[in-house]
This record gives structure tokens, C-alpha cells and sequence, in this order.
């Protein structure tokens, strides 16, 4: 044991507390202070002191982000991945048969980190096959906006994995792939029947702001939004794709037979439970 904690702030006078057991790596970045360590969740990720994933909760995580965008697209053979510097929501898409992922993450000493000492997601050999651009999945170090911005790619799905958005920090340069802008752009590399999906903030009454104005955008861009309110994690995930048809639970439901390997995390019934709102949202 180091005797060291984490203290994580998690609202207004808030905080919770994590009991580092071990530290494998800590390092500041060019971006953000980077630390792998063991907690009582396992293998744990912290970046600027927020938990990103651990080993015991990040695949309720990755799943409820990325299986209800998958199951809402037309298609999910090209998908962009934009953040998610673990690489299991890469890893995610080409089980679920994806042919192509554009992987684009900023900070590349963050993601060869998680290769090197997380037990989840990107081995250290497949990082660098993915870096080689050897394979489905293409790892790419730069901006994610400006990446949208230029890319003459359309894809399928877009995920878009980030730690929280921070309203009280202008200055944190996250924010702005949390913009209506960014959207509006994401949307513009979809393919016809694509969907852009996001971590879109907590449901709990308490610290909700983020997730309200997460859905205010969503809702601003696209025709239809659905969410996948987590049911064994704390986030709300939002999904949204031009057009639509009158049940897109049901259509998610419905591919769940289509997927070539079965979620581990949720079922039809998760799907039909966690596609409502908070009601303090859906009353305002």
C-alpha cells in the first residue's frame, strides 16, 4: 500500500476519495496528469485526479457507449473514435464487425500508458500495429476536432469518449469537442443512417448540468436522440443520427441478434429500461 489517495471532486462541496494500493505509472503529459494505479475498482486510470476507467467497471462503461450507437446505425462497418485512450471501444467496434477504425486520441503518452499497464483494452503490440495503420483500427495522434474537420472519411458510428466536460474551466481545451459546433461536425462525416454518439455527464439530480446541456445539443442538431442512461455506472451515454423511425429502441433491439459477439454487459431489456431520461430532464 503507498498510503497515497485520489481525491476526486464529483460536485459542488463534493468529493470522493480513492485509496491508491499501488502505482504503476504517473506522468505529466503535455495535456494532463496521467496516473495507473490499483484501487479497490482494480486497475485504475486517473487523469487531471478524475477516475477515467478501472478494470472492475470499464466494460459497463465502453459497452453502454458504444453497443446502443452501434445497434441504432444503419450500418457500423466505419467507425470514428475520438478520446477513449484505453482503446476498448476500438476493440469494441471491430467485434461488433467493423472493417475501419479511426482512432484519434491527443495525447499519444497517455495512450501508451494504458497500452503498457492497463489489463483492458490495447495490448502494447497491438498499440503499435495500430499505430503502423496495420490492420482495422488506425491510431492517429492529434486534435480530434481538427481531425473531423478535414477528413474527407465518412464513418458509421462516431464515438466520443472524453472525461467531463468542465463548464467551470474555459480554458480546458475538452470543451470544445463538447460544443455544438463539434456535433454539427461530427454529423457532417456520418453516413447516410450514421449515428454520433457521447458521454453526456451523470443523471443524478445533484450534478446534472452537464448532462442537461449534453442533450440541449444533441437535441439542436440531430432529429432524434435516444439515451442509454447506465443502470450499473454513473453516465448517461446520448446517441443521435438525422431522420429515424418511430421505435429506435426497438430497431437497437432487434440487431442485438446481429452482433457476432454478444454483449457482456446488457441485454433487450437493459435497452428498453435505460432509453428514458431522468424525469427532473424529461420535466424540463
Amino acid at each position: 500500500m503507498t498510503g497515497r489517495e485520489v481525491v476526486e471532486v464529483i460536485g459542488a462541496g463534493l468529493t470522493r476519495h480513492w485509496r491508491l494500493d499501488a502505482v504503476h505509472a504517473e506522468v505529466r503529459t503535455p495535456y494532463q496528469q496521467v496516473l495507473v494505479a490499483e484501487t479497490a475498482h482494480g486497475t485504475t486510470l486517473f487523469c487531471d485526479e478524475e477516475r477515467q476507467s478501472a478494470a472492475a467497471t470499464q466494460l459497463v462503461y465502453h459497452e453502454a457507449m458504444f453497443l446502443p450507437a452501434a445497434l441504432l446505425a444503419a450500418r457500423r462497418e466505419r467507425v470514428l473514435v475520438i478520446g477513449s485512450s484505453e482503446g476498448v471501444v476500438s476493440q469494441l467496434a471491430v467485434a461488433a464487425g467493423a472493417q475501419l477504425v479511426d482512432h484519434v486520441d491527443i495525447d499519444p503518452d497517455c495512450v501508451r500508458l494504458c497500452a503498457t499497464h492497463l489489463p483492458y483494452g490495447y495490448t502494447p503490440d497491438e498499440l503499435a500495429a495500430a499505430e503502423r495503420h496495420d490492420g482495422p483500427v488506425r491510431v492517429h495522434y492529434g486534435d480530434g476536432l481538427a481531425f473531423v474537420s478535414e477528413t474527407a472519411q465518412r464513418y458509421d458510428v462516431v464515438v466520443v469518449d472524453l472525461p467531463d466536460e468542465r463548464p467551470d474551466d474555459p480554458d480546458a481545451q475538452l470543451n470544445r469537442l463538447y460544443s455544438t459546433d463539434f456535433l454539427r461536425r461530427c454529423a457532417q462525416v456520418l453516413t447516410d443512417g450514421g449515428v454520433v454518439t457521447s458521454q453526456a455527464g451523470s443523471p443524478a439530480l445533484w450534478r446534472n448540468a452537464t448532462l442537461r446541456a449534453a442533450h440541449d445539443r444533441f437535441r439542436e442538431v440531430f432529429d432524434q436522440v435516444v439515451p442509454y442512461v447506465s443502470d450499473e455506472h454513473e453516465w448517461v451515454f446520448l446517441s443521435g443520427r438525422a431522420g429515424g423511425g418511430p421505435d429506435p429502441v426497438g430497431e437497437m433491439v432487434r440487431r442485438l441478434d446481429e452482433l457476432p459477439v454478444p454483449p457482456g454487459t446488457l441485454d433487450a431489456e437493459a435497452l428498453r429500461s435505460r432509453s428514458v431520461l431522468p424525469f427532473a430532464l424529461r420535466r424540463g
